[in-house]
């Protein structure tokens, strides 16, 4: 056993955890694979923990500025860990990405403009869009022998719409597990500037990813490339901290990094949160470790994954190149969506998240979080082999 013991088998229902709670799964969802929600089943990095239990220790919690030690934490870690050198005067502080995906739709773009997305994609961003009184512009993925690929001809065609003013692209994807290469990003890089389309750049999961699919920052690309997106990055995927951590936005233009701090300053969106301050500080300085033992940790699952669902005619593994999120091809069941869901659920006893909220392209598909005990992983795979074999 490793100093972290990623096999220990932690009771979520101690706190009302999304991935587990009755309102979201149902009064069965004791019985139920829980692997939902996008987060991990695993205890934070120690760093983290003994620096939030320092601070709690201090016991007074009046309002704070952002430590002066933040942003260098962030801004070392992307230098040694990504290549990627980052000015700390052009990093703003946000909630979360989704709140700083709302904060640039609407900066940057007029009500009822396009704006692009790949489906099948993290269902908030058509949200997002469609809520904030814009429109939604689709550039599905193509699914090929290989796994998943951009249509740039379709991109090319839908950017070209002088109502079209913004991207959302996702960088590594989720939910289908794509770590985008350099030479895709700069392909899609060219195509948005040949026609004024801002790219913002989801890069929530960019410290998650498998051997030999490097994530590549898009604002790294190159001056061009830099100017024209907006980065949101957060430790809280990566870390496993999502519920007490903030986000950052990495912006270098001049120009539009003072819109959106008016933004940020208009919907106040000034205020710090202690405890996310010295939570992903700590997870910066001293995380490095404990990450490196969790992807590997992740390796082996996705491994295993591989290996289980090879064994079954009728499923498919999208096999991810980064996340901890798995795209399962349901389509050989010959179900349709509510049928799916109801055997996942009943049979298998599984609880993930349906396929088609990421998208029509979706339609089949289950999203499945592998982070978690390989025990349990083993255990959910074999009622999943059980049920499949037991409905053909």
């Amino acid at each position: 056993m490793t100093e972290w013991n990623f096999d220990e088998v932690i009771d979520r229902t101690e706190v009302p955890a999304l991935k587990w709670h009755t309102r979201v799964l149902g009064p069965n969802a004791p019985k139920l694979f829980q692997a939902g929600v996008a987060d991990m089943d695993f205890q934070v990095a120690p760093c983290i923990r003994e620096a939030m239990t320092r601070r709690l220790a201090h016991g007074v919690f009046g309002y704070e500025a952002v430590p002066d030690g933040l942003f260098p934490s962030l801004t070392e870690w992307l230098n040694d860990r990504h290549n990627w050198r980052v000015d700390p005067e052009h990093i703003l502080r946000a909630p979360n990405v989704l709140n700083a995906l709302a904060m640039v739709l609407n900066t940057f773009t007029e009500e009822g403009a396009g704006v692009i997305i790949q489906p099948p994609v993290f269902f908030d961003f058509q949200d997002i869009i469609h809520e904030n009184g814009r429109r939604v512009v689709l550039n599905p993925l193509r699914l090929q022998e290989g796994g998943y690929e951009m249509d740039f001809d379709g991109l090319e065609e839908v950017a070209s719409n002088s109502r079209t003013q913004m991207m959302f692209l996702c960088n590594p994807h989720n939910p289908v597990g794509r770590v985008w290469t350099r030479a895709e990003l700069e392909q899609l890089g060219q195509i948005c500037r040949r026609h004024n389309v801002l790219v913002v750049s989801d890069e929530l999961h960019g410290d998650l990813t498998f051997a030999g699919h490097p994530y590549v920052p898009f604002a790294s690309l190159g001056e061009e490339n830099s100017l024209n997106s907006i980065v949101c990055l957060s430790p809280a995927k990566s870390f496993n901290i999502a519920s007490c951590c903030a986000a950052f936005t990495l912006v270098t233009d001049n120009h539009k990094r003072a819109a959106l701090q008016a933004e940020n300053s208009r919907l106040t969106v000034n205020k710090n949160n202690a405890f996310s301050s010295v939570a992903m500080e700590a997870a910066y300085r001293g995380g490095g470790p404990w990450l490196d033992a969790a992807i590997a940790y992740l390796t082996g699952n996705r491994d295993l994954l591989r290996e289980r669902i090879s064994g079954l005619e009728r499923v498919k593994l999208v096999e991810p190149e980064g996340t901890f999120l798995a795209w399962l091809d349901f389509r050989g069941m010959e179900l349709d969506t509510d049928r799916l869901t109801a055997f996942l659920r009943e049979e298998a006893g599984w609880a993930i998240t349906r396929g088609i909220a990421f998208g029509e392209e979706g339609a089949g598909f289950g999203r499945l979080n592998f982070a978690c005990p390989r025990s349990r992983l083993d255990t959910a795979l074999e009622r999943l082999e059980a049920a499949v074999v037991s409905h053909s």
